[in-house]
């Protein structure tokens, strides 16, 4: 088995297509009007709007209510990062070490999701994410 994507549904799908692009640096696929994917080296983060949510099953997810997954993003240059999306996100807090060796930051997107972008700063944190 293999995860092929992480999904999020949203009640403003182009403010949050935006922000993902302009934190990724990758622009979207847009394969429905209500519905994009931003296709990265690790992984997929697909975007639906809540209109899609009826063609699964009416009110089996709702937008803005997430408050218990954070989508991580590792980064070559944690600071370089910071310094490029502090004034254009909202920023949860600033650059700090984890006890698990990665240094990191937290944003939220439009919607209210956790976003963190980190970077493996540890000897012990590099070997983790070396074969990854």
């Amino acid at each position: 088995m293999k995860l092929a994507s992480t999904r999020l549904i949203v009640r403003d799908i182009k403010a949050t297509v935006a922000f993902y692009e302009l934190v990724t640096e990758t622009a979207a696929d847009w394969l429905a009007p209500f519905f994009a994917e931003i296709v990265t080296p690790g992984a997929t983060l697909a975007i639906g709007a809540a209109e899609t949510v009826a063609l699964f099953k009416e009110g089996t997810a709702e937008p803005g209510a997430n408050r218990s997954a954070i989508l991580e993003f590792m980064v070559e240059d944690i600071d370089a990062e910071f310094s490029r999306l502090k004034d254009k996100a909202d920023v949860v807090h600033e650059p700090k070490l984890l006890p698990w060796g990665n240094r990191t930051f937290q944003l939220r997107d439009p919607e209210g999701t956790l976003v963190s972008l980190f970077m493996p700063e540890t000897e012990a944190a590099r070997a983790r994410f070396g074969g990854r």
